[in-house]
């Protein structure tokens, strides 16, 4: 799968930004879908997902090493600032705030939820 990175258009959008790069829609779009300009939460990043043709993990698993990460996940992130989502894809980190990365961006605790696309 392709991912062509989208940074975050305001602090509050990462989780946005996520879905517009796995789905390929403009933020503004995912944004409409969601009806929330603002930060989303798990049950809605995870609706979204299935809605537009994805399997993604019930449980969330804790995460040290970028080696332990499947192929393809969304992160949730505790960074310095606050709880922030992000994705991992094809070995790099896709991260709306921070760019692209061969590493987690600086985090505390760290989360991910494996994501498929449905064949």
């Amino acid at each position: 799968m392709e991912i062509r990175y989208i940074h975050e258009p305001t602090d509050l959008q990462c989780g946005q930004a996520v879905l517009a790069m796995l789905t390929g829609l403009a933020v503004s779009q995912v944004t409409g879908e969601l009806r929330n300009e603002r930060e989303t939460n798990l049950r809605e990043m995870k609706a979204f997902l299935r809605g537009h043709g994805f399997r993604i993990a019930d449980d969330r698993v804790p995460v040290r090493e970028k080696g332990e990460l499947p192929p393809l996940c969304l992160l949730s992130l505790e960074t310095p600032r606050c709880w922030h989502w992000s994705l991992y894809g094809g070995g790099l980190f896709y991260d709306p705030e921070h760019g692209i990365l061969d590493d987690f961006p600086e985090s505390n605790r760290r989360y991910f939820w494996e994501i498929e696309p449905e064949r």
